[in-house]
């Protein structure tokens, strides 16, 4: 490592992977700082805690996830052909979503800050997504009956809740069904007359 700015960044992006894989409450700071190779005092030097460490993995953690939301997003196509393309995207799927997972964490729960960041983050997720269902439903694509905002969550929740059915079954097989159908759904909601 050379240098403060690279300690601090490793310091974060091992905290990144470590929540990611184990969760708030079960990382800690001699975790991150052996994943880090980082220093005794090199946390603390950079960060308040714990939770101050978290909260810049998990606020990175986020400008990732949604930067790849938006790639599918506001890319070529169609809304319809959009939204496809987000729910179909490679993802670690065992894995769990980096974000969503934090919300199995009492700690991270208790946290104003950290609770925050996983709130905010969705909320700027949702917001992608009812802009590309607004599009859709302004362009004619969509019925004018479809609620923007009730098929955004719809989208978010199929994504987040196809994660915990394929962690559970430790096979990726329910994630793979439930976002097929949510394309499904989502074509059977397409005005005919557009296709």
């Amino acid at each position: 490592m050379t240098g403060a700015g690279s300690t601090r960044d490793h310091l974060i992006e091992s905290t990144q992977e470590l929540l990611w894989e184990r969760g708030y409450a079960a990382t800690s700071p001699r975790a991150i700082l052996d994943r880090a190779g980082a220093g005794q005092g090199s946390m603390y030097h950079h960060f308040r805690g714990k939770e101050d460490l978290a909260a810049a993995a998990m606020a990175a953690t986020a400008q990732q996830l949604l930067a790849r939301a938006e790639a599918a997003l506001t890319g070529e196509g169609s809304a319809f052909e959009r939204l496809a393309g987000y729910l179909l995207r490679q993802r670690e799927v065992l894995r769990g979503c980096p974000v969503g997972r934090m919300t199995g964490d009492a700690d991270v729960l208790e946290s104003a800050v950290l609770r925050r960041l996983v709130a905010t983050t969705f909320d700027s997720l949702r917001a992608h997504v009812d802009a590309v269902v607004r599009a859709g439903v302004r362009d004619g694509e969509f019925d004018s009956a479809v609620d923007p905002a009730e098929l955004a969550d719809t989208v978010l929740a199929v994504v987040q809740g196809g994660y915990v059915l394929a962690r559970a079954a430790g096979d990726p097989a329910p994630f793979d069904r439930a976002v097929r159908g949510a394309v499904a759904m989502l074509d059977h909601l397409r005005r005919k007359d557009t296709v």
